[in-house]
């Protein structure tokens, strides 16, 4: 120990003698070690930590699979959901769920909140007692029950003032009086879409949707969540969800024919489509790392040759090579300590910009902290890192010969790189990490320009999106739901700026869909292999409010309504599959049983839906005043290109002008619409950019660092060089060639990393290969010229030697 302390000592004053050479270490190595820390952090919330609930390994995703289509993810129908929980032995709690939204209003304030419709055995089935009161009983889950919600712990406070006796009070939600319940807990956070953002549960069985869904086997719309019994593994569970599949289809072959039920782990489920993007984005930093001790050690192993004389003398003296290395390495750890210290402030701060930048849709979002299993990790790395650039300037330093050191006295070296190939193979690595860095940095820029480029199908600018939902007490039936739009339309078209004003029930990339099957008039097909489509309501003027072309037929029109023969649009895609080498215009599409066929008269263009990057879904239109939805959306087409918000205060009071009582929701442009579609590329995008950014400079730093050390410890050579007529161009010749020799080396082996790394990121991509050789060619030219740039300073200042001082140098 007391040795320990003294070199604990010794180091720190050798440290303090240097502060500008300790000052560039202890940054470089926070840069990378707080970057780790920032990423891993985001890692450990959203990957590694366990779900916040009792045994989360046994809570389980039950979905459905089209073994016709290879159709993944399908959500249930509550008939089959019945049947489910009456056969299945190995699984204890059965309990499906979709997300809500509706209005709370509290006096004259109103506010739209997220929540879910769930059924009582939820939360049994999480094991999550609430903080207050109590969760609803199964005899208020029925149709007709009472009106009683459970309500999030954030809701209470914010909402209500943390009023204590929030539990048996009543509060206006989507216009119903509703009597609280209980209050769940801030670590209760429910696995939907929003789960950040649910903040009250409702009993699934007085939900309208729910009710009319009963008895219809071939409507599927709910999610199910269920929990494996005590000693039952997914393996057993699966198998007995397939034969319950087989036997539902021999029942029911005209909607469960080719349907498979399995079970996906409910944490795979809500992380697993940003999993690789994560592991990757973390191997990032991990390289970034790894450079900036590459350059660490370079800087320690030229200190490590002006301090030989010292070395020496302490081993004259007595000193073993362990004694030596063991000092060196001390000091490495210190320095890393430091670094890593500075690297976790850093990593503080940056962590509040990570999260705020993050993606809406980025699960466990919430849960982002730094935590103890963060801290283990920063310490961790520290220590290791420290080993990592400490060792090799140790070793080298500690391999001397005493009586030519001795007698070198204070003679700088002039074998070059001959006696640094260690720090010419430092070099060489960072200059291969950046370049795989780099290439897939490009990639992912490639890809997101070619995503950008990609049309969504309309014209998304000067659109303002305005979202009118239509509570069920105030508009029950059709006729007034098709009236409320109506006028809803005709005032907001008289507000100044407005071009065109239309509605829809479900906007372009908003995420949102609904897929329905349909038939061919007097084209039988086999039960279960329905085609199915994309299906949207819209008023006459949404294709020419949005920009969508109408390549044959025509656009609904004022005459289309209930009392009149039923019309459906369709898109290009569902004609080109459906109709191939004949005319759809005419023929009539089967999609309701209790409604007439839908005859055809137009065909418009191709929409992205769902996000900016899935491929074009077929899709059918049907007219909004033949059909209407509680579910509206106004579009607004600003009349000049300014920004459509402008429009927003107007658009407000038209809505409020024909009921004043109307909730308007959310107010977005399209173009906001389109960036959150492609928000998760922009994310990885950004991370990964900035870390081959910092690899770059990290490297042209590390080139630099030993060209100008080169240059440094050759002065009496370059001196005599030039006495003997050496030309300015032939000392740059050589000051250059051997540091792009360097680089070239580092790029080809780069090159030969990125080919096989970048394979792993394919996943990511959008348009562009994994092995683009555009993004190759760019960003090894883009390496190679910074390289010569680092070479060229050291190069200039080279040629500027006199030779009598140089001369006299020794």
């Amino acid at each position: 120990m007391g040795n320990l302390m003294q070199d604990l000592r010794y180091g720190a004053r050798m440290l303090a003698k240097s502060p500008g050479f300790t000052a560039v270490i202890v940054l470089a190595l926070a840069l990378g070690i707080g970057a780790n820390t920032a990423i891993f952090s985001v890692v450990n919330a959203v990957l590694l930590r366990p779900l916040p609930f009792d045994q989360p390994e046994q809570l389980m995703m039950v979905w459905g699979a089209s073994r016709n289509n290879g159709t993944t993810n399908i959500v249930l129908s509550v008939p089959d959901i019945q049947d489910l929980r009456q056969q299945s032995q190995t699984l204890e709690y059965i309990a499906p769920y979709n997300g809500s939204g509706t209005t709370l209003s509290n006096g004259e304030d109103s506010e739209r909140v997220f929540g879910a419709i769930v059924p009582a055995d939820i939360f049994p089935l999480l094991r999550t007692k609430p903080l207050m009161g109590r969760v609803f009983t199964r005899e208020e889950d029925v149709p007709g029950g009472p009106s009683v919600v459970v309500i999030s712990q954030s809701l209470w406070q914010r909402a209500f003032g943390s009023d204590p006796a929030i539990v048996g009070k009543q509060i206006k939600l989507g216009g119903r009086d509703t009597t609280v319940v209980g209050v769940m807990p801030e670590s209760f956070r429910f696995p939907v879409q929003r789960e950040q953002r649910t903040e009250y549960w409702e009993p699934i069985s007085a939900s309208p949707s729910y009710i009319a869904a009963k008895d219809k086997r071939d409507t599927r719309s709910l999610r199910v969540l269920a929990r494996l019994k005590p000693g039952v593994t997914m393996a057993q569970a699966n198998q007995e969800l397939e034969a319950i599949s087989r036997r539902l289809e021999e029942q029911y072959p005209d909607s469960n024919t080719g349907l498979s039920l399995s079970l996906t782990p409910l944490h795979e489920d809500l992380v697993g489509q940003v999993r690789p993007a994560l592991l990757i984005i973390l191997g990032a930093v991990g390289f970034v790392l790894l450079i900036a001790c590459a350059n660490v050690a370079n800087l320690l192993l030229a200190r490590a040759a002006s301090r030989h004389k010292e070395i020496a003398i302490r081993t004259a003296l007595g000193a073993g090579r362990w004694r030596i290395i063991r000092q060196l390495l001390t000091e490495s750890l210190l320095l890393a300590v430091m670094g890593g210290g500075l690297g976790l402030l850093l990593a503080t701060w940056g962590l509040d910009l990570l999260v705020a930048a993050s993606p809406s849709d980025l699960p466990r979002v919430s849960e982002i902290a730094l935590d103890a299993r963060v801290l283990g990790f920063t310490i961790a790395v520290s220590v290791l890192t420290g080993l990592l650039f400490g060792l090799a300037p140790a070793l080298q330093a500690s391999k001397l010969d005493l009586n030519e050191s001795l007698k070198e006295g204070s003679r700088g070296s002039t074998e070059g790189l001959r006696r640094n190939r260690v720090r010419g193979l430092l070099v060489i690595a960072e200059v291969a990490l950046s370049l795989v860095l780099l290439i897939g940095a490009g990639l992912l820029i490639r890809s997101f320009v070619t995503l950008l480029n990609t049309s969504p199908g309309f014209d998304a600018q000067t659109i303002l999106t305005v979202d009118v939902p239509l509570s069920r007490s105030r508009y029950p039936d059709a006729e007034r739901q098709a009236a409320f739009v109506q006028q809803a339309i005709q005032r907001t078209s008289e507000v100044p700026g407005v071009a065109s004003v239309a509605a829809v029930n479900l906007l372009p990339l908003s995420g949102d869909g609904r897929q329905s099957t349909f038939t061919v008039e007097g084209r039988p097909v086999p039960d279960g292999q329905e085609p199915d489509a994309e299906a949207s309501t819209v008023t006459p003027d949404y294709f020419r409010t949005m920009g969508i072309p109408i390549l044959r037929g025509r656009t609904f029109n004022e005459g289309d309504k209930r009392d009149t023969p039923w019309v459906v649009i369709i898109s290009e895609t569902l004609a080109r599959k459906n109709f191939p080498n004949e005319d759809p215009i005419g023929k009539r599409l089967l999609i309701d049983d209790s409604r007439p066929p839908f005859e055809i008269v137009g065909i418009v263009g191709d929409v992205r839906h769902e996000k900016l990057e899935t491929e074009t879904y077929p899709e059918y239109y049907r007219s909004f005043y033949q059909s209407p939805e509680r579910s509206v959306n106004l579009v607004v087409r600003a009349a000049t290109p300014t920004d459509p918000a402008s429009l927003q205060m107007g658009v407000r009071n038209a809505v409020k002008q024909v009921d004043k009582e109307q909730i308007v929701w959310e107010m977005k442009t399209m173009e906001q619409w389109r960036a959150e579609s492609v928000a998760r590329r922009r994310f990885n995008m950004m991370l990964l950019g900035l870390f081959a950014s910092l690899a770059l400079l990290l490297a042209a730093v590390g080139i630099y660092g030993l060209m100008s050390y080169t240059v440094t410890q050759r002065t009496h050579e370059i001196g005599i060089r030039i006495a003997l007529g050496a030309q300015t161009r032939d000392v740059v010749k050589m000051v250059v060639g051997q540091g792009m020799t360097l680089a070239l080396i580092g790029v080809g082996v780069g090159l030969l990393a990125a080919f096989a790394v970048t394979r792993v990121m394919a996943s990511l991509l959008y348009g562009v290969t994994a092995t683009d050789a555009l993004t190759f060619g760019a960003v090894s030219l883009l390496l190679i010229m910074l390289a010569l740039l680092a070479c060229l300073i050291p190069a200039r200042r080279a040629t500027r030697v006199d030779p009598m001082t140089a001369l006299r140098y020794e």
